[in-house]
């Protein structure tokens, strides 16, 4: 691959899809101490940036002649990717999903025109099964990641970036399997080498980081965060080698860092942003990487979040942020004993959202009974504050 490769990419992509300048956040650049810029593909056709690799792809399959099928195996942003860009070339692409994904999700990637097959419990059953059906059909598999023209396909975020502000410091990438942060950072270093790429993997799948830093291709036997776009075991080889000769660093993000990014995207830059777009904002926001006095560009890779889901991360936002606060106390079981601790809440102007009781603890008196709360505080001080106003009340607080 060379950088005229990613050149020819973005030439090809050229009104297919957006091209979305990158925008500065004053909100951010105070809150991390850098001058930061965010390149929003969370706002991308198909919602990620997945549809840029899977177009350059297909393209040069159609250039080539002689391919009118494609097939892929994904429950999520390759899917639509893929989906779309078969229906702008005229070609006829079969989508295997596992039979858990979300309906929301299968309905997506029929609507932009792929035949979806349901089949397998897991990702890597529907990868057999998708392969069964190439070998039946004689279909080209795309591969999410590990493909050179994909590759390529997903740098022209580097080409565009660069473009917009050629004076970056520093470009910060979210990575799963590894195609997305092999074309950006690879076309980047052409450009610029003095230019920091930096790749962020959550906590609970990071071959890519084990990877990089022990200089070999890892892998991992599970997969456990809520960035599930980024939940890859086996990262690709190609990507892997990439990787290894253009980033600068790899660093993780714990899922609750993660959601409290995508809460802090939702308040102030009112951007809907999937959990693993949200990794490479969450690194900045979190010092995982010195960015002070720098130009820093993160990359928002999708916005694909389910709507079911986006409830529970937005909680784990709050909790995380001390926003929400859940804590326990003994209490007299007595008429009047829940309005005097209400008062005290109001005094402290916490707003309650959940009251549960126990009454059948063994080591409870008779007229005593513990109370479970929660309540929302505007921040963690806030709670502080309300914690200790209870306690001055005679109340033993524990937090749970």
């Amino acid at each position: 691959m060379e950088s005229r490769d990613i050149e020819a990419a973005a030439a090809r992509l050229q009104g297919k899809i957006h091209n979305i300048h990158v925008s500065s956040s004053q909100t951010f650049s105070k809150m991390s101490g850098c001058e930061l810029y965010l390149k929003c593909e969370n706002r991308q056709k198909t919602g990620s940036f997945k549809v840029r690799g899977a177009y350059n792809k297909l393209a040069l399959l159609k250039e080539r002649g002689g391919c009118t099928q494609v097939i892929a195996s994904s429950a999520g942003n390759h899917a639509q990717g893929v989906s779309y860009a078969s229906a702008q070339l005229g070609m006829h692409a079969t989508i295997v999903m596992p039979k858990s994904t979300p309906i929301a999700k299968v309905s997506a990637t029929s609507g932009y025109g792929a035949e979806v097959v349901l089949a397998g419990d897991n990702y890597d059953e529907s990868y057999e099964a998708a392969k069964a059906i190439q070998e039946r059909t004689q279909a080209v598999f795309i591969h999410p990641f590990d493909d050179e023209d994909v590759i390529a396909g997903q740098g022209t975020i580097a080409y565009e970036i660069l473009h917009d502000l050629p004076n970056a410091d520093m470009i910060v990438v979210p990575a799963g399997g590894g195609g997305l942060l092999a074309g950006i950072s690879f076309y980047a270093k052409q450009i610029n080498p003095r230019i920091r790429i930096v790749g962020v993997q959550a906590q609970g799948a990071d071959a890519i980081v084990r990877s990089f830093h022990e200089g070999t291709h890892c892998t991992t036997t599970s997969a456990n965060t809520i960035a599930d776009g980024i939940a890859v075991m086996n990262p690709g080889e190609q990507t892997v080698k990439i990787i290894a000769e253009n980033v600068d660093d790899m660093v993780t993000v714990s899922d609750d860092e993660i959601a409290s990014t995508i809460l802090l995207l939702l308040e102030r830059e009112k951007q809907v942003v999937e959990p693993a777009g949200a990794c490479s904002l969450a690194a900045v926001l979190n010092h995982k990487i010195d960015v002070t006095g720098k130009r820093v560009v993160c990359v928002l890779s999708g916005g694909n979040i389910d709507v079911s889901f986006i409830h529970k991360v937005v909680e784990k936002g709050l909790v995380t942020r001390g926003r929400n606060m859940k804590f326990r106390t003994l209490m007299l079981d007595v008429p009047g004993s829940l309005e005097k601790m209400t008062h005290i809440l109001h005094e402290a102007n916490a707003n309650i959202i959940e009251v549960r009781y126990d009454r059948i603890s063994a080591d409870l008196n008779l007229n005593e009974t513990i109370i479970h709360m929660g309540v929302e505080v505007s921040s963690k001080e806030h709670g502080d504050r309300m914690v200790r106003m209870l306690e001055e009340n005679g109340y033993e607080i524990t937090l749970e």
